[in-house]
């Protein structure tokens, strides 16, 4: 079979409504893994689901517990052809954020696909199983035409990503043996713009904290005391007000990277930021005045006030509260110590006054930064690869904007890590109504079946 023909193939198992028939069973899977209830749920999807798909094609197949207790199972899959040709780790996660039932416009569900237009609906069609399933297939339409994948495949999938992936880097540490691979080909995420493939080469960190100014026991009449003590509030506030300048740019001095190198600022210059139809508007005036959009969300940190609390906000009265609190978030790049974040903070809170602010890491919202080198070899045989397939240049982005595990791959494994996103920036991913385009979702299909078609024949890039 030829890549032509075989990609018509592609083509129409979406066109026949196999694809959506088979993620209509995934979604069914009440997989919240943010519910403590859910256990069963998610060794139920593997075990259903997954499982039987992957030793179907070929693959040793087993589910492992979590090492950390109270943690969510993995699935691996083997399928090792020959020692000498390369092997290819994809990962993906079963697990999708809460369902919010009662939140769906009237004639959706988060457990059940619906289809309106151009529109597929449902819990995890966009994050992730959606993408893993499109990656599966793929594989799978390979594996029917020639027989074999023409390189070794390991499949990781884990249950527990949206609740911070507690558990996956002590469980690639006990099993270096059994992921061990020479390459990360996975799925996760939006693509830059809808229209156009995208790759993606590490993850943005992200690191939540706390930080709190209490001054006393219970609020107190601001008639009585207004003028003779201390507001929280305002405080805090300013205490926030010295971290950026009031179009947001950084001002501690530490949290500002020295990596936006010339390679990095290459790769962006090709990847404009467009606002989607029904997305947010980007906010020109934000962020580092002497960046572009792209290199402000690529290749610089941002901070961010997530919640801020005074007072009853939903109840408001005439007191003068006793503390204040504000949960905050830094994504940053690589470039940036992460050791360091916390402490430079608080140096810089001490050096401006403000030796009353309480700082306290958050338990969860930890995730490392991470980023490939834009002129890899193994980028620039997928750029080629992906143009082939599909006949679009993709964009090249160094690291997304959001956090992933992929840390556990590029720190832990060693590997060099390729994302290529099967959704786009308006699939109201984490929200009511989650959906994926049928156009992008069929055009993805074409392209992950043309990359394994590829690597199989090429063994990908030289790297001699």
């Amino acid at each position: 079979m030829t890549q032509e023909k075989l990609l018509q193939k592609a083509a129409r198992f979406f066109d026949d409504g196999s694809y959506v028939a088979e993620l209509d069973r995934w979604v069914g899977y009440h997989t919240e893994s943010q519910r403590d209830d859910r256990g069963s749920e998610l060794y139920r999807f593997l075990e259903e689901e997954i499982l039987p798909k992957a030793e179907a094609m070929g693959y040793e197949c087993q589910v492992f517990d979590n090492p950390l207790e109270g943690g969510t199972p993995f699935f691996v899959g083997r399928r090792i052809e020959d020692n000498t040709l390369p092997t290819v780790l994809t990962y993906g996660h079963g697990d999708v954020i809460l369902g919010q039932d009662d939140l769906w416009r009237e004639g959706l569900s988060p457990w059940k696909i619906v289809t309106e237009g151009s529109k597929i609906y449902g819990r995890g069609t966009a994050d992730n199983k959606g993408q893993l399933c499109i990656n599966m297939n793929a594989l799978a339409m390979v594996l029917e035409a020639r027989g074999s994948l023409g390189f070794n495949s390991i499949l990781l999938v884990e249950t527990g990503e949206e609740a911070g992936s507690r558990g996956l880097p002590e469980f690639a540490e006990q099993n270096r043996e059994l992921l061990k691979s020479d390459v990360l080909i996975a799925s996760d995420g939006p693509r830059l713009q809808v229209e156009r493939p995208t790759i993606s080469l590490g993850t943005r960190g992200a690191i939540n904290f706390n930080l709190t100014v209490e001054y006393r026991e219970g609020a107190h009449h601001s008639g009585n005391w207004g003028g003779l003590l201390k507001d929280p509030g305002i405080v805090l506030a300013h205490a926030l007000a010295c971290i950026t300048d009031r179009r947001g740019q950084i001002k501690v001095t530490e949290w500002r990277p020295q990596t936006l190198t010339d390679d990095v600022r290459e790769a962006l210059e090709d990847c404009p930021v467009v606002s989607p139809d029904n997305g947010p508007h980007v906010d020109v005036d934000w962020g580092e005045k002497n960046l572009t959009p792209a290199e402000r969300v690529y290749g610089w940190n941002s901070f961010a006030v997530l919640a801020f609390k005074t007072g009853i906000p939903e109840a408001p009265v005439n007191a003068i509260a006793g503390i204040a609190t504000a949960h905050c978030q830094l994504r940053y790049v690589i470039g940036t110590d992460p050791e360091d974040i916390i402490p430079a903070l608080r140096r810089h809170l001490d050096d401006h006054g403000f030796e009353m602010v309480d700082l306290e890491q958050a338990d969860k919202g930890f995730f490392a930064a991470t980023r490939l080198a834009p002129k890899d070899p193994w980028v620039i045989w997928l750029k080629a690869a992906i143009e082939n397939s599909c006949g679009k240049k993709p964009a090249v982005l160094p690291n997304s904007g959001g956090s992933l595990p992929n840390d556990v791959f590029a720190d832990i494994l060693g590997l060099p890590t390729l994302w290529i996103p099967h959704s786009y920036p308006a699939c109201s991913q984490h929200a009511p109504d989650e959906h994926i385009l049928a156009p992008l979702t069929r055009e993805a299909l074409g392209i992950m079946t043309g990359v394994f078609w590829q690597l199989g024949e090429s063994g990908g890039p030289d790297l001699k």
